[in-house]
């Protein structure tokens, strides 16, 4: 017998779009995606019957709730229905449309065709369960991050290597890749996202040699790298970063290999905006210096070098 999913239907004014995002994350929401209504925006999520109640339902409704009030915006209304297994997997992908990110990129569904006369970067995706598919706000700061890191041709001649601390759908990873890193190690503690990642790559025709993919957190990279990285991105959650600081940063001792270099660059995200300053001082206490705090509504990005 067929598992059986909610569907999430969320009609909310655009502002709360990336709030909506990542409280759907936060529950386990897999797959979500976005369409105009007038002046409003449909939010559609997806997820397992068996992982959320309806109490649960209902105390999502209410973050929903407080988080409009709070900005001062119209409450969202939400609405959920029960679909089969076989139909949650391709729902949301109809409302799931090209979209150019930054200078250089062009996300395209997987099963779409790639529009004519691009001259973007084309970034392949078909996420699956997995988080990630370039409409949150989070995911563009690190992908434009990505472009202004990887722009210098000195650097990329010489290969450029990054791990991705909690991939996802692979889309920082095959991003990098695309733009020119050499390698990229990934790693994510959830199975999925190690399928998904895998999956995606080949979509985009790189070759898997230049893409180590596994599951864990840093403690499994520092078995994966050869040497430490050139580049770090995380796109996770404020306190995790926080968490994985002490990590990222160790300098060599006790027959464990470093993650990062003297110079290596880091890009942090999934950090609301009042959350900056306690992982800017974190990492500014671990030997990194910040560059810039990139802020896109009441999401940002911190990037910032090894001192």
């Amino acid at each position: 017998m067929a598992n059986t999913w909610w569907e999430l239907q969320i009609l909310c004014e655009p502002e709360l779009e990336d709030s909506i995002f990542w409280r759907l994350g936060n529950v386990g929401c897999r797959g979500t995606a976005s369409e105009r209504k007038g002046n409003n925006l449909l939010i559609r999520s997806y997820l397992p019957e068996f992982q959320m109640q309806l109490s649960s339902l209902d105390e999502l409704s209410q973050w929903l709730r407080q988080d409009a009030l709070s900005m001062g915006l119209s409450i969202p209304t939400l609405q959920r229905e029960l679909i089969d297994e076989q139909d949650w997997a391709t729902s949301w992908k109809q409302y799931w449309q090209p979209q150019e990110i930054g200078d250089r990129f062009l996300i395209n569904p997987a099963w779409l065709a790639v529009p004519e006369n691009s001259d973007r970067v084309v970034l392949r995706m078909d996420p699956g369960v997995a988080f990630g598919t370039g409409d949150h706000a989070t995911t563009q700061l690190c992908l434009e991050s990505l472009e202004m890191q990887l722009t210098d041709p000195p650097n990329l001649e010489e290969g450029v290597v990054i791990a991705d601390i909690g991939c996802g759908s692979g889309i920082l990873s095959i991003g990098a890749l695309l733009l020119g890193a050499k390698k990229v190690y990934a790693v994510d503690v959830d199975p999925l996202a190690v399928k998904s990642t895998a999956e995606n790559l080949a979509l985009n025709l790189i070759s898997p040699e230049r893409l180590v993919v596994a599951e864990g957190s840093v403690d499994v990279l520092t078995k994966l790298i050869e040497q430490p990285v050139d580049g770090i991105v995380c796109n996770i959650l404020a306190d995790v970063i926080i968490k994985l600081v002490p990590q990222m940063s160790a300098i060599a001792g006790g027959g464990a290999l470093p993650i990062a270099k003297p110079n290596s660059w880091g890009i942090f995200s999934g950090i609301l905006v009042e959350q900056s300053k306690a992982v800017c001082d974190s990492l500014e206490k671990h030997g990194w210096v910040v560059a810039t705090v990139l802020q896109r509504k009441e999401w940002c990005c911190i990037n910032a070098r090894r001192s």
